[in-house]
């Protein structure tokens, strides 16, 4: 897997001489497995004006990002929709790749630091109680072909285990270090195993949306559903049975255990030692 960045430009609660608020791009690399150190991720900050805030500045500032590191990223995931048409017309123009995702956790968890201890040391801090990122969600859709399993199951492991993820056959997949959410060892992550005898195929494809979390609705029809990309959602599983809905009531409640943190795992049958496909995910509270 190439180099990804995470990528976010935005406005931040800080004010200029003139009562507007200062914009900020932030990029970093994006997490990929359990065995990096979040302190070795790239990183880089600026700040916008709020009369230049386009995607020519945008742009400049990922030409002068990309000199700084070394790097050409593969890709950079942003999450926030609105921003959509000036960050992908500044990527373009550098012959770059983006993409809506919510697996920008490097990102997320930066800014915010960022929000507790940078921004409140200007002087013209400006705190909001309202969340900017849009929450609303379209309707879940059907789940297609590509991802239908034979069944599924719910399970947990310990934190310490994934230290040896990098030792794992896993076909596609994609974590990040678990430091960085403040995990201890001895905490258990839930998660949920696909069984499939098409699990490569359907891991191949899963990789393609950027899977960001599972969640289990108990009503109105006991639904668990997959939450890819920047908005899109997946029905896995609706009416439960009541074995179904307990096992995922308690998902839920280990994932909140666990700060969001839990796992999604593709393999050709309950007795394979491999993974087609495995995914560490979590979710995020709005920012």
């Amino acid at each position: 897997m190439g180099i990804i960045w995470d990528l976010d430009f935005y406005s931040r609660p800080i004010l200029d001489e003139n009562k507007k608020k200062i914009w900020e791009v932030l990029v970093c690399e994006s997490a990929l497995n359990t065995r990096q150190s979040p302190e070795s991720l790239f990183r880089y900050s600026q700040y916008c004006p709020s009369n230049q805030v386009n995607s020519m500045w945008l742009g400049n500032a990922l030409a002068e990002a990309m000199a700084k590191s070394g790097q050409t990223p593969q890709k950079i995931r942003f999450f926030r929709r609105q921003m959509n048409n000036m960050i992908t017309k500044a990527c373009q123009d550098l012959g770059l790749s983006a993409v809506l995702s919510r697996r920008t956790f490097a990102l997320y968890h930066w800014l915010q630091e960022r929000m507790l201890s940078v921004y409140p040391t200007h002087l013209n801090y400006q705190p909001s109680n309202h969340p900017s990122v849009q929450a609303e969600i379209p309707p879940p859709q059907a789940l297609p072909d590509a991802l239908m399993g034979q069944k599924w199951a719910m399970g947990s492991l310990e934190a310490s285990a994934f230290e040896e993820m990098h030792e794992w056959e896993i076909g596609f997949g994609e974590a990040f270090p678990l430091s960085i959410v403040g995990l201890t060892p001895e905490n258990r992550i839930p998660g949920m195993i696909i069984f499939s005898p098409r699990a490569v195929p359907m891991a191949g494809w899963m990789s393609g949306i950027e899977p960001a979390l599972l969640k289990f609705y108990p009503a109105p029809q006991a639904t668990l559903l997959l939450e890819t990309g920047g908005s899109d959602s997946w029905i896995m599983a609706k009416q439960l049975d009541s074995t179904a809905q307990k096992e995922s009531a308690e998902f839920e409640n280990a994932k909140q255990q666990a700060k969001g943190v839990h796992f999604l795992a593709i393999q050709s049958s309950p007795q394979a030692e491999d993974f087609a496909g495995f995914w560490l995910l979590q979710e995020l509270p709005l920012i």
